[in-house]
């Protein structure tokens, strides 16, 4: 599993991917989605998850919706249109930071071929 430390600077971007594929989601379903896709590495909490959502909700990147299923209120969350692109510039932006560490990564950080 990966470290708490690591993941807590791509939930957003990761949150956000999820309901941008699978349209409309609640809480529950989005941390079994992200459990399920990374293989149990990562397991999101609801401690982690809900402060997120909420404050996509209220910069108005998500919206919410109620239901009742069996006799319980079920909220759901769904991107809103002005949000499309708040996804896009946090994937994109979670992309090239991703390909920033793998350089970091390599072997001698590729200096043997600035030298």
């Amino acid at each position: 599993m990966i470290s708490r430390e690591l993941q807590k600077g791509v939930l957003k971007p990761l949150i956000l991917k999820v309901l941008n594929e699978n349209g409309r989601m609640y809480g529950y379903e989005i941390t079994q989605k992200v459990q399920v896709l990374t293989q149990g590495k990562i397991k999101l909490s609801y401690g982690a998850l809900y402060p997120i959502l909420h404050k996509l909700e209220k910069d108005g990147t998500l919206q919410t919706e109620s239901a009742t299923v069996n006799n319980r209120t079920r909220v759901y969350y769904h991107i809103t249109p002005n949000g499309k692109s708040v996804v896009k510039e946090k994937i994109e932006e979670l992309e090239e930071f991703i390909n920033t560490i793998q350089i970091l990564l390599k072997p001698n950080l590729g200096l043997d071929t600035c030298i």
